[in-house]
């Protein structure tokens, strides 16, 4: 899948050296809590589009880019706070996430950004909280279509 760049992070990638500093953003939202978590991968928090995004240390393989098979990603959140773990006892449901990178310089223009990730398999121990996050798999849903004129007029 081909992304389309915005002109300093087209810079940023071309040059040898660049002194741009590229941050991930992550959502992770449920149905069952009041408000997304948002953390950014920084040493500072970082506002995007009006949303706080706490500086908290975490670690992410990304997925892949086969739009085929986009296969899945590893997300791993230092456990330096108990809310995270409350978090994870609290809901019964695998909550959603959204990784999204921007530049530190233009954080409310989003370079590349994954959605509708359900994060599962979650584990934790005293250092950290990990668990993969997986693409919804539509394919596999039913379809319902009633045979009308307006939606199969070869039909009638």
């Amino acid at each position: 899948m081909a992304r389309t760049f915005s002109t300093a992070a087209t810079t940023s990638i071309n040059a040898q050296a660049t002194e741009e500093v590229w941050l991930t953003l992550l959502t992770i939202t449920s149905s069952e809590v009041a408000f997304p978590l948002r953390f950014v991968a920084n040493n500072q928090s970082v506002v995007s589009r009006g949303n706080t995004f706490i500086a908290f240390p975490f670690d992410l393989d990304f997925p892949g880019q086969d739009e085929e098979n986009p296969g899945e990603a590893r997300l791993m959140i230092d456990n330096i706070d108990r809310s995270i773990v409350a978090f994870v006892r609290s809901i019964s449901i695998p909550p959603k996430v959204t990784i999204e990178v921007v530049l530190a310089s233009s954080p409310d223009t989003v370079e590349a950004y994954f959605s509708n990730m359900t994060l599962r398999n979650v584990s934790y121990d005293a250092k950290t909280v990990s668990g993969l996050l997986k693409f919804e798999d539509i394919v596999i849903e039913p379809v319902t279509y009633a045979m009308t004129p307006e939606r199969f007029p070869g039909q009638f």
